[in-house]
């Protein structure tokens, strides 16, 4: 899960339009964000510290954002569409258990390597209110529908007495399990889950 491109606009006379400005802006005050509750906290988390770190003017920000809680969901959007890219695109015409374990990986893979938005997408979303997270739950969703999709091409898994409810319990657990290594600081270690899980995956085809 690549961060979109961070930095600042050149100085002086520049060839870029006035679309592209407010892109990089936007990106910037984005990408600020995640670094800067991923530090101190979305409780913790100014409006100041955001225009710090993204190098924009008070005046920009409210160009793009109604208020800080905008732009933190705004955030947390472009972390989860950018998850569910890269699990979607994993491993397409594949088996459905190897499709599974290879949208796993990259999943994995993509939190291990952006600890900051890993720590906004799975643990500051809950500090920021009811709103934010019914995002998260409507997000958890979406990949129980990506990943259910996957796994119901498997005739051994649409077997199961409620498939459905298997894919609930599975998304639901791997959140646990990913959250928790990430509270503990410990990203960088998530592929490490891979393995454990596709093998009680495929426990479950094997029955």
């Amino acid at each position: 899960m690549e961060s979109p491109p961070f930095g600042t606009l050149p100085r002086g006379r520049h060839h870029l339009t006035r679309e592209q400005v407010a892109a990089s802006q936007r990106e910037r005050l984005l990408q600020g964000m995640v670094e800067v509750v991923a530090e101190k906290g979305y409780a913790h988390c100014s409006v100041a510290d955001v225009l710090k770190r993204a190098r924009v003017s008070r005046e920009t920000f409210y160009q793009h954002f109604a208020d800080r809680h905008a732009c933190f969901l705004a955030a947390y959007a472009l972390a989860a569409d950018l998850l569910i890219d890269v699990v979607a695109g994993a491993a397409a015409g594949t088996p459905p258990a190897d499709r599974f374990a290879a949208a796993l990986d990259a999943y994995l893979r993509a939190l291990a390597a952006d600890g900051p938005r890993a720590r906004v997408f799975l643990l500051e979303i809950y500090a920021a209110g009811p709103d934010a997270a019914v995002r998260r739950f409507e997000v958890q969703r979406r990949f129980v529908e990506l990943v259910g999709a996957m796994l119901l091409a498997d005739e051994r898994w649409a077997r199961l007495p409620d498939p459905g409810f298997a894919c609930r319990m599975l998304i639901g657990g791997i959140s646990a399990l990913v959250s928790g290594r990430v509270a503990a600081g410990e990203h960088a270690a998530l592929p490490e889950l891979h393995a454990p899980i596709v093998a009680h995956v495929r426990s479950l085809l094997e029955r």
